[in-house]
């Protein structure tokens, strides 16, 4: 546990563990739960988490639960019946056909009783679905949660109540929730709640990406799907070449189009100094980048839809202490991750695995994540 600018930051890196903490979270609220997820499985976790919600509600708590409808497609609605008769609010995030359609509500948050002084929130990349609450050795993905207890949490309360009244209204505008995101999004303290969106330029989260990035020396980067923008890379190269810049990505997922996409970026930044490191032990999913004393945590990829599209919500703690504490997880994650020599990438990149690579960041980067999950790119 660290404790920076009096709250206080308690870091859950395993998945029964997450789980745990999201029922004892439930079961210790007095006053609200506000809840903001991708994915809602109906399974087991899913189940358990409902469940918990439901008698939370009977003891008079309000529930609020704000889903992105695409990522729960295959979860009925009647899952919630019971927390709808129970008088809970239960909204799917859902933007109309067109070019709005492929906007994703890609945020992960739990606020427990955050009008209240004793606010705590639950943020991380993990969503509600037993794959994300498995042990590692057990196939579960890989993934980080943080808790976060104090000031900072109650800050969130009007930014969800916003997002979900915008939700809830038929016919809202893409500017409205655009006004939502410069508005909520934090630029100074030690904590600060940075979102992103379907901005008309960069998200407020982007930006001070770009800003760390171009200002650090020592850049630590856990990615699940790291398909950047070319100017982001070029910032990673420069620190490269003027420090240190470590990157880890995925050589397992349920996606083998977003480890093609990673591979394709590799080339030019490891002629530039930058390490590589892909994660064996298990899929990946975390979402962690560390940039000298400050670290970015939450629900972003580091890829374009992450940084210019999807709603992402990220926690940038500006502090040398907890820095230090995420730079050990980072090597604790070193040792079930296979460096990617020089020599050893020579030989992989054969005409073929570039041609797939390249096609593969197209795609990624161009494309929503469920086509190219359906499409079957083969072994290398």
């Amino acid at each position: 546990m660290t404790t920076v600018d009096g709250n206080r930051l308690i870091v859950l890196p395993d998945g029964p563990d997450r789980l745990e903490a999201i029922l004892d979270l439930i079961g210790t609220a007095n006053t609200s739960l506000r809840l903001l997820y991708y994915m809602f499985a109906g399974d087991w976790s899913g189940q358990r988490v409902r469940d918990a919600l439901l008698a939370a509600r009977h003891r008079g708590v309000a529930v609020s639960i704000l889903i992105d409808d695409f990522g729960s497609s295959d979860n009925p609605d009647n899952f919630f019946a019971s927390l709808r008769d129970a008088g809970a609010s239960v909204c799917r995030f859902h933007p109309a056909w067109g070019r709005r359609y492929l906007l994703r509500n890609h945020q992960k948050m739990m606020l427990i009783d955050g009008d209240t002084a004793d606010s705590r929130v639950l943020i991380g990349g993990f969503n509600i679905e037993d794959d994300y609450f498995q042990a590692a050795d057990e196939g579960g993905w890989r993934d980080i949660g943080l808790i976060v207890s104090g000031p900072a949490a109650a800050r969130l309360t009007p930014y969800y109540d916003a997002l979900m009244a915008w939700a809830l209204r038929k016919r809202a505008r893409i500017r409205e929730l655009r006004a939502i995101i410069e508005r909520y999004s934090e630029t100074g303290g030690p904590l600060q709640w940075q979102f992103g969106g379907p901005m008309r330029h960069v998200s407020p989260w982007a930006q001070s990406t770009a800003r760390d990035l171009a200002q650090g020396c020592d850049v630590e980067v856990i990615a699940a799907y790291f398909a950047p923008p070319w100017s982001m890379l070029k910032r990673i190269a420069r620190v490269g070449m003027k420090g240190r810049a470590r990157i880890i990505t995925a050589a397992k997922s349920d996606n083998t189009a977003t480890i093609f996409a990673a591979r394709f970026t590799y080339n030019q930044l490891m002629k530039r100094g930058v390490e590589i490191h892909e994660y064996q032990r298990t899929k990946l999913h975390t979402k962690l980048l560390v940039f000298d004393d400050e670290v970015h945590i939450g629900s972003s990829n580091f890829d374009i839809r992450s940084l210019y599209l999807n709603m992402e919500m990220m926690l940038r703690v500006s502090d040398s202490e907890f820095a230090s504490l995420m730079r050990l997880y980072f090597e604790g994650e070193l040792d079930d991750s296979l460096a990617i020599t020089p020599e050893a990438w020579r030989k992989r990149r054969t005409w073929v695995n570039r041609i797939k690579w390249a096609l593969s960041f197209f795609l990624v980067t161009a494309v929503d994540y469920s086509v190219t999950r359906r499409l079957n790119f083969g072994a290398e």
